[in-house]
């Protein structure tokens, strides 16, 4: 199982909002390529990256910030938020990032999911975020009627290398993560889960570790490693004992 930090990009700093809030936005560092930095030099194998104002806006706004996080790094990125066409898909493909990740679009336009997942095989990612088991979108603004495990059957039809899972309301709240939702969807799919939303403590990486056959493929983690809750050493500590 991978463990995925997050940094979620607002006005150009690494911010973590409560519950999709933007307004309730707490700012951990104004400077994204060192943040970036650092947790490579802790020993983290992926980077998860979401552009928080280009989820609301629907196009990229915080592209410098994400340029100057890839110049130079030596792990794969994930890049997601207002991600809405095949050129802003294709144009970060090309900047170098490993995978984009697609949520509003999975919802409104699956035919591009689907012809992105055709000319890009296993560089796309689709980002199912719900709140009590129904989807949101246009950066969770948005309530829908689509259940999320609707959604995430569909896009696995389509081809998508992996799916992120987001409880909305545990999202930034340090609750631990939505075991049960998380396994079921994971269960329910040959499509890779990746669980995102609540994750605390060592306790949450191992309980869905002793899940990992269901599925996951990994979790993100953004504000449990930024305010000391979760250890990056502990963490990879555990994740690689795992492996073996």
């Amino acid at each position: 199982m991978i463990l995925f930090p997050a940094i979620d990009l607002k006005d150009g700093q690494c911010v973590r909002l409560l519950h999709g809030d933007m307004d309730r936005a707490t700012v951990f560092s104004d400077d994204p390529a060192a943040q970036a930095a650092e947790f490579v030099a802790q020993g983290f194998e992926w980077l998860h990256l979401v552009d928080l104002n280009g989820a609301i806006e629907g196009e990229p706004v915080n592209g410098k910030a994400v340029d100057s996080i890839l110049a130079g790094l030596p792990i794969p990125v994930q890049l997601g938020g207002g991600i809405r066409d095949r050129k802003t898909i294709a144009y970060w493909l090309e900047r170098g990032v490993r995978r984009v990740i697609l949520g509003t679009a999975a919802l409104e336009s699956p035919e591009l999911v689907r012809s992105a997942c055709a000319e890009f095989p296993e560089r796309i990612v689709v980002s199912i975020d719900a709140r009590e088991g129904m989807v949101a979108s246009r950066g969770w603004l948005q309530n829908t009627e689509v259940k999320a495990m609707d959604l995430a059957l569909a896009m696995e039809d389509a081809g998508v290398a992996a799916i992120v899972f987001t409880d909305i309301d545990r999202d930034g709240a340090l609750t631990g993560v939505n075991l049960d939702a998380t396994v079921d969807l994971a269960w329910a799919l040959q499509t890779p889960v990746i669980a995102s939303g609540g994750i605390a403590s060592l306790a949450d990486l191992k309980a869905l570790l002793a899940e990992e056959n269901s599925g996951i493929e990994g979790a993100i983690s953004g504000r449990a490693l930024y305010d000391g809750r979760l250890d990056p050493a502990e963490a990879l500590a555990l994740l690689r004992a795992a492996r073996r």
